[in-house]
């Protein structure tokens, strides 16, 4: 039976290492895709004048959807910074869903909100709106808050869609800060062609950079390790995952905190789903089984350069929760959409984003986990083979090195947002060093999801804000 044993554990360990290098060259292809998706956008955006089209007729107008949720500490400059965008004609929607601080007494006293009597259309169905409000200084005209009871983002964003006016609608969280030319750059696929219902753009990390009235003016490092962190897997997944997956019209995620979408696709789906702490990749998969049932030519783009700044959670109980919740979310796609899972009916989508999100992203923490669970059962056994131990590290090790450092250099060579060299220098040694600690923390809280998914949990738990103005603590 010892024997038996160690052997099943040696096998299970040799096949980690094979599945991490089959990860490996996933990988490799998914970043030979998305360098050459970025050097195409460049020779693009140097070709063209997309601030010349957009300031033709042909602009359409757009719906800033800003869900707010206890956030009383950012509120009012979020709201400045989406104010005074550089773009023709849009709305500034904030729904307040059911803040238990002062999120909407804030409002309230900054913009001088009235409440309005606004005929009110549930085209989705979502919780009770309690007020409607409008400032009445013309400076800002185009906000208009909304009050409702707490029903969670998706159903926030839901009320949003219910009472936006335009075409178009760009769903944001409300402790975000756009770039002035951001509406701008992620609209121009709609322009481009008309068969695309949804462009996401990238979202960068606040923390460490120094903001004024709502803009970033110099972009800089957290002294904080955990914030560095993220903004190496920021690059991962959104300039090496994304830009790769747009090229076979296969991307499954847009983020939350920036994505744009037409209406009209988005209302014939149902809207956002309250029932999923994944609403933003929920909707998108479903969008992409919709279109693709029934025959409807559709795109749905990643564009590379309009930036959203965000805080990235600085402690590791708020990162945890944040985990915790994406890998849950990422549960409940592969759930209620499995049907598409190496599906050839569903196209690239079904052959190759679902079997990647599913077998590398959902399983992957867990064969990750139980090779170092294997790895302890081996020692405590005395029948540990030093040469296989140094064998699974090395792999390991060049499975997260070669990603995230291609992707920094991916960064540095299209966009150059950190161009101190003191800073690339850190991201490409944070590139190195989250393997030691960081990757593993993640790993277990990933698995841990599992248990909580089990037992349904739903909470999004919390995200600490702190002011904007704050966020100066940085390298320099």
């Amino acid at each position: 039976m010892t024997g038996m044993l160690d052997f099943i554990l040696d096998v299970y360990f040799y096949w980690v290492i094979i599945y991490f290098i089959g990860v490996n060259i996933t990988y490799s292809i998914l970043l030979v895709f998305s360098y050459r998706e970025i050097a195409t956008y460049m020779r693009r955006q140097a070709l063209g004048d997309f601030r010349a089209l957009l300031q033709s007729e042909l602009t359409p107008s757009v719906s800033l959807l800003a869900p707010a949720f206890n956030e009383e500490a950012t509120i009012v400059e979020s709201i400045k910074s989406l104010l005074k965008l550089n773009y023709g004609k849009y709305e500034v929607v904030v729904i307040n869903d059911g803040s238990t601080d002062k999120t909407l007494e804030t409002m309230i006293g900054e913009f001088d909100l009235r409440e309005v009597r606004q005929l009110y259309i549930p085209t989705l169905s979502a919780r009770p709106v309690r007020c409607i409000y409008r400032s009445s200084s013309p400076e800002y005209g185009n906000l208009l808050i909304v009050d409702k009871e707490n029903g969670g983002k998706a159903d926030a964003l839901n009320v949003g869609i219910n009472v936006s006016s335009y075409e178009f609608f760009c769903a944001i969280d409300a402790d975000s800060l756009l770039e002035e030319d951001a509406l701008q750059r992620v609209v121009k696929p709609f322009l481009e062609d008309e068969r695309v219902i949804a462009t996401g753009g990238i979202v960068r990390i606040a923390n460490g950079c120094e903001i004024v009235n709502g803009r970033v003016v110099s972009v800089g490092l957290s002294r904080k390790l955990l914030p560095v962190f993220q903004v190496v897997e920021y690059f991962r997944a959104f300039l090496s995952g994304r830009m790769g997956w747009q090229s076979s019209n296969a991307l499954l995620i847009i983020s939350g905190a920036f994505g744009m979408f037409r209406r009209r696709a988005v209302v014939e789906a149902g809207g956002y789903n309250p029932a999923t702490v994944g609403e933003d990749m929920e909707l998108v998969a479903r969008l992409h089984r919709l279109h693709l049932e029934r025959k409807i030519p559709y795109r749905i783009v990643f564009v590379p350069d309009p930036v959203c700044w965000t805080q990235a959670p600085e402690t590791l109980n708020v990162l945890s929760a944040q985990r915790n919740r994406w890998h849950r979310g990422l549960m409940d796609v592969m759930k209620m959409h499995g049907v598409m899972l190496m599906n050839r009916r569903y196209g690239p989508v079904g052959r190759w984003a679902m079997p990647y999100f599913f077998f590398v992203e959902l399983l992957g923490p867990v064969f990750e986990f139980f090779g170092y669970a294997s790895i302890l059962v081996l020692a405590i056994r005395g029948s540990l083979d030093l040469q296989m131990v140094i064998l699974f590290f090395i792999v390991s090790l060049l499975y997260g090195v070669m990603f995230s450092v291609g992707a920094v250099l991916l960064e540095e060579l299209s966009f150059s947002r950190y161009p101190n060299p003191k800073h690339l220098a850190l991201l490409l040694a944070m590139g190195v060093l989250e393997n030691f600690g960081y990757r593993q923390m993640t790993v277990w809280w990933r698995v841990r999801s599992f248990y909580d998914y089990a037992r349904r949990k739903k909470d999004w738990g919390t995200m600490t804000r702190t002011e904007f103005a704050k966020a100066k603590s940085r390298i320099d």
